[in-house]
């Protein structure tokens, strides 16, 4: 049922643009999960409390790694985070085409994240608390 949901809202999110109050777009943040994530293998510092702060402030949010799509949602389910999007990482440009966003950030632990964020062109933010603190100012860790 929630991979039927979450498949209608990413119909959903393709056909109207993603407006904040203001008219603005949304932020968009893409994680990865081992290393970077804390229900990662291995953890990263990341808590899934900090995706959920995120889309309470009103990202999308989801998840771009090398783990099958199907385990991706998995971890999802479990922690009770319905995200917009889950991509293998070297499709990490069709997020981008599927979602329109003021900016978007791929949060990574590997010089393999860096990479497929420079080639999708979204800015890589190094898993690490002080690279965090200074891309990602509204969401505390």
């Amino acid at each position: 049922m929630a991979s039927r949901l979450r498949f209608l809202l990413n119909i959903e999110a393709r056909i109207t643009p993603n407006f904040q109050e203001n008219n603005r777009l949304a932020k968009l943040i893409s994680f990865d999960i081992d290393g970077t994530l804390e229900a990662g293998d291995p953890p990263g510092f990341l808590s899934m409390e900090v995706v959920r702060t995120a889309q309470k402030l009103g990202y999308l949010v989801g998840s771009c790694s090398d783990r099958p799509i199907s385990t991706q949602e998995r971890i999802w389910d479990e922690h009770e985070i319905s995200v917009d999007f889950t991509v293998l990482k070297q499709n990490l440009g069709d997020v981008m085409a599927r979602f329109q966003a003021d900016v978007y950030y791929h949060v990574g632990d590997t010089d393999i994240d860096r990479f497929f964020a420079d080639k999708a062109g979204f800015q890589f933010i190094e898993a690490v608390a002080e690279e965090w603190r200074l891309q990602i100012t509204d969401i505390p860790v």
